[in-house]
């Protein structure tokens, strides 16, 4: 194999704040050339992110354009609330509307819910606890969890959620539940038993589940989304509602809408990269987290060589059992989860990388002698595209005042301890001008740094449930989501036991409507 190039360390500013950058492009021929960049301030992980300097498809030829005729389009339903994605903020936002009095449908594409948490394999869900270990993030995320088998959890006791005991930091830290120190409430789910627990939920609250079903665009009445188009085997049908909840990830709705949105990334930023995850079975996590725990000295020659065999390197994360390895990537960049060419690459290396992982850590890795490739994930890891340009905004300037916004719905941890606690507005999820729509997930407004936490899985558990309650309140009351109470929208949300700041640290939370900018 050949050698790959490096050069030393740099240090460069980037949005504000220094990143080491470390450049690593692999000579061998039958992998694609590969820029790596290593993130470590102000980030929950750190990791390798690689920028493609090559590819796997020939440039398309298409030209020119075709006129498609106008036609009737048959109303498959009506409702209050119509959610369209099934991801971790679809399915709260659905189950939280249903229970806030709403008829709610929910609009998914695959054959489950759940989305990356299940169809991504991001099984790892991150911090649901601040640095204190106070559980912030509760509501729908609590009782999600709540309702999970034993065997399908994998986390530290809730009596060492904050603890920064040493050895216990230590072996939570191995396991994706303890960051600087302090051990964090961020089980390891197990993806099957997240999709039916998921489902039973949403069908038990009387939402009315589509599967197999693609939003193609908005119905437009004026300036205000009265429903969806979607396309599935029975063909193109719209689904009417009263408020639709964008969830889709990538702001699909709003944006075609004609909402505005913002797309600026941090170059080279984990949190802006996409792959495809893999878990291997056959292998004994212990014994690997031993011997990177054990021996660092040879665990750092163990990856300089998998850098050189492979061109990059990703190492494995605990899963909800011990005979199973999870791979949340390589990530990488360079590649939009837009454009249907760079989702296809995106595949094609993903699944070439399992592979090759899979051969190199059964002939060098301790605990992985009997691995073999068990799944690829069925749905593309993407961490960022658009973000709603909304009413109000999660920025980075604001993360050290630590004072509740006035529309408050829900509060996330922060990304380090020298953070406090987030406090998310309802703002976050209205469009300042489009009507009849909210949005939640990883596409609420926010700036690009806040962005790095506020699209994982438990934020996107909060803000689905902010939304489907807002969604439910104005579907209820006959007013637009931007005019709502958010009061109301608050009480309703303790009710369903959501962690908020109490109204009078909430000043000016009570005069209720959000008006766009």
């Amino acid at each position: 194999m050949a050698k790959a190039a490096t050069r030393p360390p740099e240090r460069r500013l980037r949005g504000g704040r220094a990143v080491d950058e470390e450049k690593v492009v692999s000579e061998n021929p039958e992998q694609p050339k590969l820029r790596q960049v290593r993130q470590t301030e102000d980030r929950f992980l750190a990791s390798d992110v690689f920028e493609a300097q090559g590819r796997a498809l020939p440039p398309r030829n298409g030209t020119g354009t075709i006129h498609e005729e106008a036609r009737e389009i048959a109303v498959y339903h009506r409702c209050d609330v119509a959610v369209i994605g099934g991801g971790p903020a679809g399915c709260a936002a659905a189950y939280a509307a249903a229970k806030a009095g709403a008829d709610v449908v929910l609009l998914e594409r695959y054959n489950h819910l759940g989305g990356l948490s299940t169809g991504g394999l991001v099984i790892w869900i991150d911090r649901m606890t601040d640095w204190t270990g106070r559980h912030v993030i509760q509501g729908y995320a609590r009782d999600f969890i709540d309702r999970m088998p034993p065997e399908g959890v994998a986390g530290p006791a809730k009596a060492d959620w904050g603890s920064r005991d040493p050895l216990k930091a230590g072996y939570w830290g191995q396991r994706t539940s303890a960051f600087h120190g302090v051990v964090c409430w961020a089980p390891t789910l197990d993806p099957e038993r997240m999709k039916l627990n998921a489902q039973e939920m949403l069908l038990e609250a009387g939402v009315r589940i589509v599967f197999h079903s693609w939003a193609a665009r908005p119905v437009m009445d004026g300036n205000t989304v009265a429903g969806v188009v979607f396309e599935s085997k029975a063909g193109r049908q719209a689904l009417m509602a009263k408020v639709v909840v964008d969830t889709t990830g990538d702001g699909d709705m709003f944006a075609r809408a004609g909402a505005g949105f913002d797309t600026d990334i941090e170059e080279g930023d984990v949190h802006h990269s996409a792959n495809t995850s893999f878990v291997l079975g056959g292998v004994d996590m212990d014994r690997w987290l031993a011997f990177r725990r054990e021996d660092a000295e040879q665990y750092a020659q163990f990856a300089a060589l998998g850098r050189e065999r492979l061109g990059f390197f990703q190492p494995p994360y605990v899963s909800w059992r011990n005979d199973i390895g999870l791979f949340l990537g390589p990530r990488q960049s360079g590649l939009s989860a837009l454009d249907v060419d760079d989702q296809t690459e995106l595949e094609i290396r993903s699944h070439r990388f399992m592979k090759t992982h899979c051969d190199f850590f059964r002939e060098n890795a301790p605990g992985f002698e009997n691995a073999y490739m068990l799944q690829s994930a069925p749905q593309l890891g993407v961490r960022h595209t658009r973000r709603l340009a909304g009413v109000g905004r999660i920025e980075r300037k604001d993360w050290g005042a630590g004072v509740p916004v006035a529309d408050e719905v829900g509060v996330s941890p922060s990304v380090s301890p020298k953070f406090p606690i987030v406090s998310v507005p309802y703002g976050a999820l209205v469009p300042r001008a489009l009507d009849g729509l909210l949005a939640a997930g990883r596409h609420i407004s926010c700036d690009a740094n806040s962005h790095g936490f506020m699209r994982e899985i438990p934020q996107c558990w909060l803000t689905g449930q902010a939304a489907g309650v807002g969604a439910a309140v104005a579907a209820n009351h006959g007013v637009a989501p931007r005019d709502v109470d958010v009061s109301e929208v608050r009480k309703i949300l303790r009710a369903q036991g959501v962690f908020l700041h109490d109204d009078e640290a909430v000043r000016g939370a009570q005069t209720g409507s959000v008006a766009a900018e």
